[in-house]
């Protein structure tokens, strides 16, 4: 006879409830493989597997209803668990990352060094920036930028922060050089600003109120401010005025 596990030990060993798989029966999401006379409830291997994506797929943050479909639609239960193993190997990466970066707040905060933002917070999820996001681009916005985010790699990740601090850094050099920000060379700057904010939109081009007001914000927000004046005192307002510019110019 196939090796099967009661409701009780299912419930223990996935750390749920008992309760909660007999609400998965009742929506259809997760059909013991036999019921016994005595109305109890047990469950084979197929049953274990299709429970570990339910799982896997709440802790991603997908509701009951999403995750129905998401397994009506898959046929094959070997690319199903592929997929599965692939998110799991990518949380496990994001993970590492975070213990490396506690690792190196906690090692530069004993030795007393100075602590760059990006080793700070290298692993971690803008989720806790999620309220205000949602405030000042909206909820869709912030959903399909967040979904953008997590499908990058490692490397596509490191690739697209370390853009961002070279432009920050060239920003900085054109404040102590004495240029102006509507000079070609940093209007230069502001193209690949322009450029950099679109890929992280998505491809959606902003408009001229969104990126000078994206670069007020850098002004408005001490975080944002902190990032770009640490290539010299005054680039986040230089920043500011530069993308103002170039809103004028090549935006309206």
């Amino acid at each position: 006879m196939p090796a099967e596990w009661s409701i009780q030990e299912v419930a223990h060993l996935a750390g749920t409830t008992s309760r909660t798989l007999r609400h998965y029966d009742h929506i259809g999401l997760l059909r013991p493989s036999r019921v016994g006379k005595d109305g109890h409830r047990f469950y084979d291997q197929h049953c274990l597997v299709r429970l570990q994506r339910v799982l896997l797929l709440r802790e991603l943050g997908l509701g009951l209803a999403a995750i129905t479909e998401v397994l009506a639609g898959e046929q094959d239960a070997a690319a199903a668990l592929r997929t599965h193993l692939a998110l799991l190997e990518r949380e496990r990466e994001r993970i590492g990352r975070q213990i490396e970066s506690v690792r190196t707040t906690l090692r530069k905060t004993e030795e007393e060094e100075q602590l760059m933002a990006d080793e700070i917070l290298d692993g971690f999820h803008h989720e806790q920036y999620k309220d205000e996001m949602i405030q000042q681009w909206g909820r869709e916005a912030y959903e399909s930028g967040a979904q953008w985010w997590r499908s990058l790699s490692k490397q596509e990740q490191d690739g697209f922060q370390r853009q961002q601090r070279e432009i920050a850094s060239d920003f900085g050099a054109a404040l102590t050089a004495g240029r102006s920000p509507d000079s070609d060379e940093v209007q230069a700057i502001a193209q690949r600003q322009y450029e950099w904010v679109t890929l992280g939109w998505q491809g959606r081009n902003p408009t001229a109120e969104q990126f000078a007001g994206l670069g007020q914000m850098y002004v408005d927000d001490p975080r944002f401010t902190a990032t770009y004046d640490r290539h010299g005192a005054g680039t986040a307002a230089f920043v500011r005025d530069t993308m103002r510019v170039y809103a004028e110019r090549e935006l309206r």
